[in-house]
């Protein structure tokens, strides 16, 4: 009974591991400079506010446009938009 309420709690514990050792991070991907550069390139980029590293794997990166508009995005390290955690 024992070996069966052990097995159970690493394999419950296990899948966890396992994302934390997928978890992108940003010296597995794009450097900042080349994330930054990808905003740039949108349509109506005006200028950056913040650029920063959330520890839940993305930049969190917030710009203005040349309408006024002031966007907030977060990008992985590989440079593809995520959604907001």
């Amino acid at each position: 009974m024992k070996r069966a309420v052990i097995l159970i709690g690493l394999l419950a514990a296990f899948p966890a591991a396992a994302q934390e050792v997928n978890k992108p991070t940003p010296e597995t991907g794009k450097k900042p400079s080349e994330i930054l550069a990808m905003i740039e390139q949108r349509p109506g980029f005006d200028r950056l506010e913040e650029m920063s590293w959330e520890d839940e794997g993305y930049y969190e990166i917030v710009y203005h446009t040349t309408d006024k508009a002031r966007v907030e995005v977060n990008i992985d390290p590989m440079g593809k938009a995520v959604e907001h955690r």
